[in-house]
């Protein structure tokens, strides 16, 4: 018999709505009353939705409907991080909706999936780059905002929140669109792109050429980065730039390594070329970036 959680353990009646970033283990298959919206942040495991089983990894974005049965599967020695977004269906309303002039015109498979009793979520994002950035910006920007509690934070997570659920049903029907209209070699060249990029994600911290690269997904050293340019406008080591520069930034914010340190374990022995890479990407250098943070 699977558990039905319910919103009492989680989130308050006259603000029904909770979120954390946790690392997520097995987890027998349950439902809930409440929405949940899943991204994963990092790592892999196994989703297992209305008894259906698939894989999940870094970039996937997923909700789940009140009543809907789900489990997770992570293998021992697996490590999956995951932002869990949990609201109440009365959270958002018809007529918060129409204020912000959102009409049937949208995709609402994510705006509404728990609106309209007759639809219901059967499709997962995986989300890149920029997408994934905008995304993880605006979750982290509402654990902050849940966790200090300030003056007008019940306002701001609601506005988040739509503003995320707006975002990703446009990055759903953009998904669509490059599926109805692509060919198949383009869109096996799409998939090749998307492939290289988390795995850059993954391995940001290794030395990284493009004759491994070509070895590893059987391309030519000269067509990998029209392939990257073409899905994403950047060359692959633009994006595996941009890439680690992203994770110094969280590094520089949340520890308190020196910024030779946090060159390294990004992926860069020499320090000087870190920084001015950092300041190109940033704005700014690596210890101006963390005064700022913890200003």
């Amino acid at each position: 018999m699977q558990e039905i959680l319910n919103s009492r353990g989680y989130m308050k009646e006259e603000f029904p709505f909770w979120i954390t970033r946790t690392e997520q283990g097995s987890l027998a298959e349950h439902g809930h009353e409440f929405v949940e919206l899943v991204y994963v942040v990092k790592g892999k495991g196994s989703h297992i939705f209305q008894g259906t089983r698939y894989d999940i990894r870094a970039g996937d974005v997923f909700i789940i409907n009140p009543g809907e049965i789900h489990a997770y599967d992570v293998e021992q020695g697996e490590k999956m991080e995951i932002i869990n977004c949990l609201f109440m269906p009365s959270f958002i309303s018809d007529a918060l909706l129409r204020e912000l002039e959102i009409t049937t015109s949208m995709d609402y498979f994510y705006v509404h999936p728990f609106l309209k009793h007759d639809v219901r979520f059967n499709h997962h994002l995986n989300l890149l780059g920029q997408e994934a950035a905008s995304v993880l910006t605006l979750l982290d920007s509402m654990i902050r905002e849940i966790g200090a509690r300030v003056l007008g934070h019940t306002t701001v997570i609601k506005l988040q929140l739509v503003e995320l659920l707006v975002l990703l049903s446009r990055y759903y029907a953009l998904m669509h669109s490059r599926k109805s209209y692509a060919s198949p070699r383009q869109l096996d060249r799409v998939m090749t792109a998307r492939r290289i990029y988390g795995y850059l994600e993954r391995s940001f911290d290794k030395k990284i050429t493009l004759q491994s690269l070509s070895g590893l997904f059987n391309v030519s050293t000269r067509q990998l980065n029209r392939i990257m340019r073409e899905e994403f406008h950047k060359s692959v080591f633009d994006v595996l730039h941009e890439i680690r520069i992203e994770r110094a930034k969280r590094m520089l914010a949340e520890s308190d390594e020196k910024v030779i340190a946090v060159a390294a374990s990004v992926g860069y022995d020499d320090p000087s070329f870190f920084s001015r890479l950092f300041v190109r990407h940033a704005g700014c250098s690596p210890s101006e970036f963390r005064s700022g943070a913890h200003a």
